[in-house]
């Protein structure tokens, strides 16, 4: 296909993309331009994905007591610890580890990310797990944060540290996941030390305030050619020395120990603080992104019983299938113990 004749047809994509949790000022020639985001384009769909999740955050929060709602407005998360009684976090956290699940691998700089899907083997074979994920506090605070009704998807995460390449890890340096909210949450299944490269969070930096608009408005003006890889993709990277003049504090760490909670908005800056020495976390990890632009919080049919549990290796076995067209940086690496070095 001649390469106008190509453009010309992607341009319907492109701007319907407007519509969407799209991001990449590197891959859409809209959502990347200097004039139009010069005239406020960036802003707009800012202010228009913020208004509508502060709209659905209202509709869901019959679903959260009143002292998470007033933790999550200050910080941006919220931390809940001793989730589950000693005894119930033990067995389950037996279960999990005592045993090989099929796992798949990404390596970032010196970092390997391990992700064991959270199916429905391992929630027949671990009571507890299947509990905690419908009790009521928690199914409250994944759809809150996340303005959705829509099923997180869940892994058994492991992060190991100085395991690869001597490169840094692009995970170590602040950043916005995306230019509207989401969800991620950690349940810390082992303790984590001030070594071990915990999550830094830096409260506060989930609110769309005056100074992060103009900053976001800047950065929309100087992509894509004058910022780094994944910035121009849409995931905004900072400088702790740019913190202070947003009015932002310096990072919180999350040193915590095991059967810890942490439940945060995604647009606030986050990041893998760098560990000291070779480390390995354990947590159940939990991810919410669904588009922004949606003025209700259900009807996802991916999140329907019978389908949730099988998303993530349906995934999987899409980008296997097209990793062509789509990209897989998560490799097969066999049936792995999470806390296996």
């Amino acid at each position: 296909m001649p390469p106008r004749l190509s453009t010309i047809l992607r341009w319907p994509l492109w701007i319907a993309q407007l519509f969407t949790g799209a991001q990449s000022f590197a891959d859409n020639p809209i959502i990347g331009s200097r004039r139009l985001n010069s005239l406020g384009l960036h802003r707009l769909r800012l202010r228009g994905a913020h208004a509508l999740t502060s709209w659905r955050r209202w509709l869901l929060s019959g679903g959260v007591s009143v002292e998470d709602r007033a933790a999550f407005a200050r910080q941006g998360y919220v931390e809940w610890r001793d989730v589950l009684p000693p005894d119930a976090f033990n067995r389950m956290r037996r279960a999990l580890l005592d045993r090989a699940w099929p796992a798949r691998e990404m390596a970032q700089g010196h970092a390997v990310t391990r992700r064991i899907a959270v199916d429905r083997t391992m929630l027949r074979a671990i009571p507890e797990l299947a509990q905690l994920l419908r009790s009521k506090r928690w199914r409250g605070l994944m759809r809150y944060v996340a303005s959705s009704r829509s099923e997180p998807l869940y892994y058994i995460q492991t992060i190991l540290t100085h395991q690869a390449g001597p490169d840094a890890d692009p995970q170590n340096t602040l950043h916005a996941d995306a230019f509207h909210p989401s969800m991620k949450a950690w349940l810390f299944l082992t303790d984590v030390a001030p070594e071990d490269g915990p999550l830094n969070y830096v409260a506060g930096a989930h609110r769309l305030t005056a100074q992060r608009l103009a900053w976001d408005h800047a950065k929309a003006l100087q992509a894509p050619a004058h910022v780094d890889r994944l910035s121009a993709r849409g995931s905004l990277r900072i400088g702790k020395e740019e913190l202070a003049q947003l009015g932002l504090p310096e990072p919180t760490a999350f040193a915590v120990p095991a059967n810890t909670l942490i439940v945060a908005d995604m647009f606030g800056f986050h990041a893998r603080g760098p560990a000291a020495r070779p480390s390995v976390r354990v947590e159940i990890w939990a991810y919410a992104r669904r588009n922004p632009f949606l003025p209700w919080t259900g009807l996802d049919i991916a999140s329907l019983p019978g389908i949730a549990e099988r998303r993530v290796a349906l995934l999987w076995r899409f980008k296997d299938r097209f990793e062509r067209w789509t990209g897989q940086p998560w490799k097969d690496v066999g049936r792995k113990r999470p806390d296996a070095l």
